[in-house]
């Protein structure tokens, strides 16, 4: 593994998909060159419900809920 991207999620639902697509297009090989870390801080919008989509393409989600 080469890179870890990590993202922090916290009401992003507008704008998650693309920012998602947008890491998964590129040339590198998830998994092998680079893993991807969503951290989802307590989304009150469906952005649990997008990461768990994309949970199959090889992205890892953390749910922490928010401590303060």
């Amino acid at each position: 593994m080469k890179v870890s991207i990590i993202i922090p999620v916290y009401n992003v639902a507008k704008w998650l998909p693309e920012c998602l697509d947008s890491v998964l297009n590129q040339d590198w090989e998830v998994g092998k060159d680079y893993e991807v870390l969503c951290v989802n801080d307590g989304s009150t919008d469906n952005s649990p419900e997008i990461l768990q989509s994309y949970e199959s393409k090889g992205i890892t989600v953390v749910n922490k809920e928010n401590s303060g």
